[in-house]
């Protein structure tokens, strides 16, 4: 008898430990730097990119239907540059978030041409001396869904609108061609042209807190459709890793591929776009 009753007591002192155990991991996890990623109301990040870019654009004249112009291979490489991209999430509730994103690219360069250069109704020389500028701004704004919510791991899901804003300028010595296919010099000509795409995108989103000062995110947003005098499509890819020095603030590291394709015909830009970027941000995260 008293032996049943000593090995009921041990069981249920053992069963108190064990429950003690798991309660105080959780209440560490809950309480954990990296945890506040998943829990906190904000959720900054501010960093800069070390990017990659590709960018291949047409602009069709009056009535000519132009090829397309590589520009890293026509201006030379824009290298790897770095850019700043800001994110910013905010729960509304733990299921309920707004998420934004901005980022900002612009590159100029000089180059003597080495080949003849179709933009619109101009056409640069080779031989001569041609400025670029191209500036590639992305704006996001989303809603997500948190529809699967644990201890160190949140999935969500996003609906949202990806605004590209993209200006294209070339200006250098050129050749202009009338509708009537008439051709004239023209010095020191420039054209600029630019096109502003409105995008709905799906996404998914992942965070993952491996370590109490370590989280880990992914996130992917696909989007491709024709509607009225666009066909475009995208694809966002992007990974991360976050060292929570503090309870409020971090420093991590990501790599984040970007493509879109658009073809649009409109008299501010007639012509096809195509703009990928990669590389790998470094940024500094907070969360309050």
């Amino acid at each position: 008898m008293k032996a049943n009753t000593s090995l009921k007591v041990s069981r249920a002192v053992a069963c108190g430990v064990l429950l003690a155990g798991v309660a105080s991991a959780a209440c560490a996890q809950a309480s954990s730097p990296a945890q506040s990623l998943l829990d906190s109301t904000f959720v900054g990040n501010l960093g800069g990119f070390i990017l990659s870019t590709d960018t291949t654009a047409r602009l069709n004249g009056a009535s000519t239907r132009n090829p397309d112009v590589d520009f890293d291979q026509s201006f030379g490489k824009a290298g790897d540059a770095t850019r700043v991209r800001a994110d910013a999430l905010w729960r509304i509730t733990p299921e309920h978030h707004l998420r934004a994103m901005y980022f900002d690219n612009t590159v100029d360069r000089s180059r003597i041409i080495d080949r003849n250069i179709k933009w619109g109704d101009l056409e640069f020389q080779a031989g001569g001396t041609v400025d670029s500028q191209t500036k590639f701004r992305i704006f996001e704004l989303a809603y997500e869904y948190a529809f699967m919510r644990e201890p160190g791991f949140e999935l969500a899901g996003s609906a949202g609108l990806h605004v590209m804003d993209m200006s294209m300028r070339l200006s250098g010595n050129a050749t202009v061609t009338d509708a009537n296919g008439n051709a004239s010099p023209a010095a020191s000509a420039t054209k600029e042209s630019s096109v502003t795409a409105p995008l709905p995108v799906l996404g998914l989103r992942a965070g993952w807190v491996i370590a109490p000062q370590w989280y880990v995110d992914a996130q992917g947003q696909l989007f491709k459709a024709k509607f009225g005098d666009f066909d475009a499509s995208v694809v966002d890819l992007r990974a991360g890793v976050t060292w929570m020095y503090s309870q409020n603030f971090g420093i991590g590291l990501g790599y984040n591929r970007f493509t879109t394709t658009v073809d649009v015909d409109r008299p501010s830009f007639d012509g096809r776009l195509r703009v990928t970027y990669s590389g790998l941000q470094l940024f500094l995260t907070g969360a309050f």
